[in-house]
């Protein structure tokens, strides 16, 4: 697991690259949300899609959910970076879709546009 802090718009924004799965289950997501929070301070993370177990994009498992909810329960802003276009579940779509037009959770498609969203910048472009 790879961890940088990126300043951006004065927001702080931990940017993590993993080959392993770092999310594989609620627990696994409250242990990176916990370690994270005290090695950087951040409150924005960012991760990429291939460190998270698969089932997470299925939505029948209702996996996202109960693991994007304990991201907002604690305060964490997060943003999920990668190639989506696999995903042919309109369910998946419109969650992804809905979750980018809100303030707390993003599907982007690489690491400056999750940074961009999660430090403001792409509000300010507008």
């Amino acid at each position: 697991m790879e961890t940088e802090v990126v300043n951006k718009n004065n927001v702080s924004v931990a940017v993590i690259h993993s080959d392993e799965h770092l999310i594989t289950d609620v627990q696994s997501a409250l242990d990176l949300i916990m370690s994270v929070k005290y090695e950087t301070g951040c409150t924005n993370i960012a991760l990429n899609k291939s460190a998270i177990v698969d089932d997470f994009f299925i939505l029948s498992t209702c996996m996202a959910g109960e693991i994007l909810q304990k991201f907002i329960n604690y305060g964490v802003r997060f943003a999920i970076y990668g190639d989506f276009s696999r995903y042919t579940s309109k369910p998946l779509k419109d969650f992804m879709y809905e979750s980018n037009r809100g303030k707390d959770i993003y599907f982007q498609p690489s690491v400056s546009r999750a940074v961009d969203k999660l430090s403001g910048y792409s509000k300010l472009k507008l």
